[in-house]
């Protein structure tokens, strides 16, 4: 009786059959259930992350630091793929100041006019990563010094590259 229910079974059926278990396989070893393993094990610890954004054009430039310090957290996408909510310890403008040798060798340091040339910040952040043997995994996808990244919040959206990962 079980042989002749195998028998009426087509090739679509044994398809369908493999999609089916594919797809239990893609949802057993999905990045965000791993996380969840690895966070219900201990596995997850808090990293600090420092991220440069440089060039950074804005009509206010002050004004959209001071934003982001009261936003406090900001999305994290790192080579394209989302990497979750991470909180925001600082924000700090690294634009460097304009520096001339004078005719008696001596240096004048001043700061740049801030409509003069594009600003450039640093971003300080605390993330929870998995400290693996080959580096840094946050949200499913390695994270290390000089990775491109993007932070996003309410009302930018910028690229910048990792120039520090610490754990802590």
């Amino acid at each position: 009786m079980v042989l002749n229910r195998l028998r009426s079974l087509s090739p679509i059926d044994a398809v369908a059959g493999v999609v089916a278990l594919a797809a239990l396989a893609g949802v057993v070893w999905s990045p965000k259930l791993s996380n969840a393993v690895a966070k219900a094990t201990g596995a997850v610890k808090p990293v600090q992350v420092s991220v440069d954004v440089v060039q950074l054009y804005s009509a206010d430039p002050e004004q959209l630091l001071n934003s982001v310090r009261e936003e406090a957290a900001l999305n994290i996408v790192i080579r394209n793929q989302p990497a979750g909510r991470v909180s925001l310890v600082s924000v700090d403008d690294v634009t460097n100041s304009l520096t001339a040798v004078q005719h008696d060798g001596s240096v004048v340091l001043a700061d740049a006019p801030a409509t003069a040339l594009p600003r450039h910040a640093r971003f300080v952040m605390e993330a929870q990563a998995e400290i693996k043997p080959s580096g840094v995994v946050i949200g499913g996808t390695k994270l290390k010094v000089g990775v491109p990244v993007e932070l996003e919040g309410r009302f930018y959206r910028l690229n910048g590259v990792v120039s520090g990962v610490m754990p802590l």
